[in-house]
């Protein structure tokens, strides 16, 4: 006897099958990120990153600047690089002085300390920011995460909507022309040729800054909202702070990040979740000595 709704249920079932294996556990995979909110119901929530920005939709504001506390002070050990699988990423390390690099001032009401560092890119054929601004795609994007130090840990800072800051760096490939001055990019971007394989670690031969991932960056010139991760559990706890100036790298090291591999050896590559909805969410772009403008004020809502 034939069943059609019955055969219908199981091609369904075999349709699912590989995608249900990559959420028995707590990896998540780039190929399908409309399946992570099954696992991680928050991805499917308000509040989502990255969104677009767009310099004439944005509510510009004379913020005080981010103060980057220890930013410029060298690490007291050595950074160790690592291949997660879904990225390239370290954790900062404390300064010479015992304490760890932190930021505050613009829209935060708290002290933020820098956690870690990864980086999100493409491919040959494709750009691999994660955040659209003004329009363009950018090729690669560097996101440096802090957790609210009123939170004893980062995974208690995700449950709470003050919990997490995150500064946005884009980066634009340069083919010809004068050299530019990066010197902890640098020692990331070497690091890479030692970082093909899942798993695989680099530890850098310098001491650096957290100050030096940002190069020669105007760090008073920054849009901010207010997002969620990226990455799954996705959870709507950021403060995102997203650089107005792109930095330059060179194609050489940009290429270096498509010779990456992730833990079924497959290329790391367009390692970027989709643009999220921007809903009725506000975005601010600091702009030193810009007085808001009456008409402005109107119906500002804060976050």
């Amino acid at each position: 006897m034939h069943f059609p709704t019955f055969d219908d249920f199981y091609q369904r079932i075999l349709f699912l099958l590989p995608f249900a294996a990559n959420f028995r556990s707590n990896e998540f995979d780039y190929q399908t990120p409309d399946l992570w909110q099954f696992k991680h119901p928050q991805c499917g929530g308000f509040d989502q990153s990255p969104i677009a920005i767009h310099r004439r939709k944005v509510i510009p504001l004379s913020l005080p600047p981010l103060t980057f506390g220890f930013y410029d002070e060298l690490f007291d050990d050595l950074v160790t690089v690592k291949n997660s699988g879904h990225t390239v990423e370290f954790k900062v390390p404390s300064t010479i002085y015992g304490l760890k690099p932190y930021v505050s001032g613009g829209l935060l009401q708290d002290f933020y300390e820098a956690e870690s560092v990864h980086f999100h890119w493409g491919s040959r054929k494709s750009k691999g920011s994660e955040h659209v601004l003004n329009g363009h795609y950018y090729d690669l994007e560097m996101h440096i995460v802090h957790r609210n130090t009123k939170y004893l840990t980062f995974d208690e800072a995700l449950n709470y909507t003050d919990g997490v800051t995150v500064l946005a760096v884009l980066f634009k490939v340069v083919r010809h022309g004068p050299a530019f001055y990066q010197p902890g990019l640098r020692e990331i971007f070497n690091s890479l040729l030692h970082l093909s394989n899942f798993s695989s670690s680099y530890t850098v031969e310098e001491h650096l800054t957290l100050g030096s991932m940002l190069g020669n960056l105007n760090r008073g010139n920054f849009y901010t909202y207010k997002g969620s991760l990226t990455t799954p559990p996705c959870s709507p706890v950021v403060q995102w702070h997203v650089f107005a100036e792109v930095l330059p790298i060179w194609i050489q090291d940009l290429a270096k990040f498509w010779l990456l591999f992730d833990e079924r050896r497959r290329p790391l590559l367009n390692n970027t979740r989709p643009l999220q909805s921007q809903e009725n969410r506000l975005i601010f772009h600091r702009q030193p000595f810009l007085p808001l403008q009456p008409e402005q004020l109107q119906g500002l809502i804060w976050v």
